[in-house]
């Protein structure tokens, strides 16, 4: 049988998202009343860190956890795979040693390739093009409050990055209409744009992506390894700020979602992020949910 890898959203099909959306709900639930589920006794999780993460490591290593296996966690600083081992090796080896393996990493490529040399699912906590896990999780917060995503209209308003890509490719599997809003220069990847076709809509402003949306999303202005941007981005990005007045452009009961950390006062302001349209905690605790879902989707 094929290995099965989530490396984008587009992995899976849009019927299996809805469902592992689904599942993750369920997942919570069983959690929230205690009810033990183990199906992984003795199968382990590699979690190979190029770049740190609080959110991405305490998810992955609390779900696999809860789901009664183990997660070993490699970084560059004390393993092989920062001492000159090629990627092809590293996905040799470690394929024969556990069940699944979790990469957060820089070039995406860097993913494809140990992807396609590793005998084991490899699922993808963030490169540099992509963020789909985060997406899982985003996608269970909009239906958990307010029901099915399809034929809503999303708001995102910032840089054109891995999450903005991210966002693009769910608006094609889950179908919702995504507005982007973002300063010339920082754009998202055309290919990726294109493949979504009528699905994404550039606007000229963060104000007018906001109009009528039901859900308000964005980033920080420089991503991880962008820090010697900071002041190039922030004049940049001085017009996209989720503020009230945005969120005010929103349908009444749009919500807010941000993949943190985030900076109050920068591409938002404290009192929507903190206000009472935010659901940035349910999002960040979804984290764990979702990739439990995925986790038994790829183990079996």
């Amino acid at each position: 049988m094929t290995t099965r890898h989530f490396l984008t959203l587009m992995d899976l099909s849009a019927d299996e998202l809805a469902r592992l959306v689904q599942r993750a709900i369920e997942l919570k639930a069983w959690n929230r009343t205690g009810k033990l589920h183990e199906p992984f006794k003795h199968r382990v999780l590699a979690m190979v860190f190029d770049k740190s993460s609080t959110r991405t490591r305490m998810s992955f290593e609390v779900g696999m956890a809860q789901l009664g296996g183990h997660a070993v966690f490699l970084s560059p600083r004390d393993t092989q795979l920062g001492r000159g081992e090629t990627i092809e090796d590293s996905a040799r080896v470690l394929s024969r040693m556990a069940d699944v393996i979790m990469i957060r990493t820089y070039e995406h490529e860097t993913l494809e390739r140990f992807a396609d040399f590793s005998s084991v699912p490899v699922i993808n906590a963030l490169t540099d093009m992509y963020h789909p896990c985060q997406l899982l999780a985003d996608m269970q917060t909009f239906v958990e409050h307010r029901g099915d995503i399809r034929g809503r209209n999303v708001a995102w308003i910032g840089d054109g990055n891995n999450m903005c890509h991210s966002y693009i490719n769910a608006a094609r599997q889950f179908g919702f209409t995504l507005n982007i809003a973002c300063p010339d220069g920082y754009a998202p990847d055309a290919d990726i744009l294109a493949a979504a076709g009528e699905r994404v809509v550039i606007r000229p402003s963060a104000l007018e992506a906001a109009q009528g949306a039901d859900l308000v999303t964005t980033d920080v202005w420089a991503s991880m390894g962008q820090e010697e941007e900071q002041e190039k981005r922030a004049r940049a990005f001085a017009d996209y700020q989720v503020n009230a007045a945005i969120m005010q452009a929103a349908v009444p009961d749009a919500l807010f979602m941000h993949c943190l950390p985030a900076h109050r006062g920068e591409e938002v302001a404290a009192d929507v992020i903190d206000g009472p349209q935010s659901v940035v905690w349910d999002e960040a605790e979804n984290r764990l949910h979702a990739q439990k879902a995925l986790l038994e989707l790829l183990l079996g």
